[in-house]
Parts: C-alpha cells; structure tokens; sequence
C-alpha cells in the first residue's frame, strides 16, 4: 500500500505534525506500507504555486491514500482554515482516495467577535473536509466532538502517540527518586501569554508539595521551556531546584523523562490528542494534569492523576505530595501508563489502527 501524507505550513521551532507524520511513517513500513511526506508550501511561495507544485508531486499516484493533516494554522496564519477544503478538493478531483486526520479536533476558544468567527469558519472547514473525505481519523473518541454528525459513516478514532523514539526505554531508567530530591518533569509550556498562567500554577503546586515532601526538584524540557523556566526558577527560589533542559533531541528527552518520578502536565485538559501529555505516559510515569471535556478513554486508563479545573492548582500540589510519598501509589500508577502505552498510544498499534482503516476503504482506483 502507498500512501502521502499532505502536511501544510511548517512549525518552528518543532513541527509536532511532521513528527507525528515521521513516527507514522516508520511505524507503517512495518506493517508493510509505504509513506511519503509531502508539504505544500503555501507560506513561502504563494497557494497558487504551492497548488501546481502539489499536482506535480502527486501525479500518477492514482492508486495512492493521501492523508491530509489538519490544524487550522497549517494552512491559514490566522487560523482560518478553508484552503484546507480546497487542497482535498483538488486532489479528489484528480481522482484521489483521501483521508482527513483531524489534529485539531474543534474550532479555537475566545469570545471575541473576531474569535466566534474564526470559530465558526473552521467548523465550517472541518465539516467540508469530513464529508468530502474517504476517511476522517480524529484523535478524539466521537462523543468528544460536538459538531460532529451523529450520522458520520467515515470516522475513525486512533489517539496520537508520543514523538519519541522507543519511549518504552525509558521504563528501565534510574528513577530520581533513588537520588537526593524526587524529579518532576514538566514537557513543554504554552505560548504567551498562557505561559504565564502555566508558570504560576507550576510554582504554586511545587512550591506546596515541597513544604511537605522535602526539597524537590523540577526539570523543564521543550517547548518554552527556556523562558518558563527562567520564570519558574525565579518564582521556585528558595523551595524548589530548577533545571531548565531546553530543546531537547528526542532520545534525550527519552532520558530526561525516564530519569524523572512524575509529570506535572499543566497546558490545560489532558486527552488523547495532547502528544506531550502522551509522552509522560509513554515513559511510563505517573503523570497528574487537569480533567477537562476532552478527556476520556484511553488517556483514563493510563496513569494520571485528573484534577478538577476548580481545584487547580492546589490539587496539583495534593496530587504530587501523595505520588511524591506513596511508593506503592507511583509504582501503580507507572504501570498503568505502561499498560496504556503498549495497549494504545505505541506506534506500532497506531500503524495498525491506520491500516486496518484504510484497508476497510478498498484498494484506492487505479483509473
């Protein structure tokens, strides 16, 4: 089977999409399928151009699944997301059997005029390319996207996995407990301005849980992380060490989360589409985060610790002083996110959900 994968606009300075699209494409060729990156280049040289030069790369692959990859900002700089439609228009009218994987699986919030708008565009978008699509792979269960029809007939649901590769190594590493101070990780930090509200938090419910466990220890990796974690450090002084990792390679990132006892994941709601999330979990940690509307199996299963929107972020701090001082807690918790790694978030589970979908399709035309 081959297959493309269509990517829009690039990301700096990670591109978790291209990633996700690479530990695909890996995972896939072991299952016997053959896929292709290919970008349109719509920010740097034109749609129009952008558009010939896709034709061009997909000629004669009549016989090929395209999957095109979904975030509004992928393919408009103000999140207003309809070139996407016009990008599976044109391959389908050029005789192509296309899936829509949906990484962004609502509209953005805001209650700005300008906000509702955007909002109500890319619901507009996203229903286009479910009903023009052969397939649509969203990344969170059904119940979880309220715009979606009830009578949707093309949808698939295969959670993301974690960007990194073989996590499950990091469940034989040395954890940092056995060391002087328990190591929480945080993996990657939001934007301004949500980053502030984030470093916050994070001081907050580390500099409470100190008090009670003793020196602790909080070691920032990712995105952001080099101005969340001068400002976490800053706020932490005199009851938590901070060390700021930064940019991390992906095998290192594997052994800064191995390394660690838990992960305070604080980017809003956990669910099954938030990669960094995963990436705790993948690690096999304990990983507490907030519960929010997106969140519900198979993220539950794992070994997180959700805490009401209401109770951040005290209950962050709760949460870590119990997973801090109870071993026999943070010892079940880290198995059960190793059971949900290998049960749904590995790659080679992901491959398999892909070409179980996609086979169900048939063999795309060869006309």
């Amino acid at each position: 089977m081959e297959c493309i994968a269509i990517l829009g606009r690039r990301e700096e300075p990670t591109d978790g999409v291209r990633d996700y699209c690479c530990y695909l494409r890996d995972a896939l060729a072991k299952e016997g399928v053959n896929l292709t990156l290919t970008q349109v280049r719509w920010a740097e040289i034109g749609r129009k151009a952008s558009r010939q030069e896709l034709l061009e790369a997909v000629k004669g692959k009549q016989n090929t699944f395209f999957l095109l990859q979904y975030t509004a900002l992928s393919w408009s700089r103000r999140g207003f997301a309809l070139p996407a439609v016009g990008i599976l228009k044109l391959l389908k009218k050029n005789g192509a059997r296309c899936a829509v994987v949906f990484h962004d699986p609502d509209g953005y919030v805001g209650s700005r005029a300008v906000d509702r708008f955007r909002r109500g565009i890319q619901r507009y978008a996203m229903k286009r390319l479910v009903r023009l699509s052969d397939l649509a792979i969203f990344t969170l269960p059904r119940d979880k996207i309220s715009w979606l029809p009830a009578d949707t007939q093309n949808f698939v649901f295969i959670p993301v996995g974690a960007n990194l590769p073989a996590p499950e190594r990091a469940w034989k590493e040395k954890r940092g407990s056995t060391g002087s101070k328990p190591v929480v990780a945080v993996f990657s930090l939001s934007d301004k301005p949500t980053l502030a509200k984030e470093v916050r938090q994070i001081a907050q419910a580390v500099g409470s849980a100190a008090k009670q466990v003793g020196p602790v220890e909080v070691v920032v990796l990712g995105r952001n992380s080099e101005s969340g974690g001068a400002e976490l450090r800053s706020a932490l002084a005199g009851s938590a060490a901070v060390r700021i990792a930064g940019l991390m390679s992906a095998d290192e990132v594997v052994g800064a989360l191995g390394a660690s006892d838990v992960m305070l994941f604080a980017r809003g709601p956990i669910s099954s589409r938030r990669g960094s999330a995963i990436a705790g979990v993948a690690c096999g940690l304990p990983v507490i985060a907030e519960v929010g509307s997106e969140t519900a199996p198979p993220i539950t299963e794992a070994g997180v610790v959700l805490v009401p929107e209401e109770l951040v972020p005290e209950g962050f701090g709760a949460a870590l002083v119990r997973v801090l001082t109870d071993q026999s807690y943070r010892s079940s918790l880290a198995k059960r996110s190793r059971d949900a790694q290998s049960r749904y978030f590995s790659w080679s589970v992901i491959a398999r959900q892909y070409v179980q979908a996609l086979r169900a399709l048939g063999a795309p035309s060869r006309e």
